[in-house]
């Protein structure tokens, strides 16, 4: 499979794993000591280190690391919005599209090249 292809897909699984590690403990354990909570969230980071390594390493034979970085962080927006609205039951808002468009102008500029 291209490149193209797997480095992104690579990334959202990735930033699945983040986005539970850096905010499932707010909920999950919130009545517990934060040592527990960083113990655990970086037990689930290592997953997610294990797919954002070779998502960079694969990426960055097609993508610049500029690109790589915008593209992380639409998918993380991607990622978090429907964590946040879905398992984390925070109302949807506004601020979320804003968010996305102005991501959407740097991944412009980070892509106009390949256009």
């Amino acid at each position: 499979m291209s490149p193209v292809f797997v480095s992104p897909l690579l990334l959202v699984m990735s930033n699945v794993f983040m986005t539970f590690a850096w905010y499932a403990h707010l909920k999950e354990l919130s009545g517990r000591p934060w040592i527990l909570a960083a113990l655990i969230s970086w037990g689930i980071a290592l997953f997610e280190y294990l797919l954002q390594v070779p998502a960079n390493r694969i990426g960055y034979t097609v993508f610049s690391l500029g690109q790589l970085k915008i593209m992380q962080e639409l998918i993380a927006l991607a990622v978090f919005v429907p964590f946040a609205v879905i398992y984390m039951k925070e109302p949807i808002k506004l601020d979320y599209l804003w968010a996305a468009l102005c991501l959407l102008g740097a991944a412009f500029f980070m892509f106009r090249d390949k256009f």
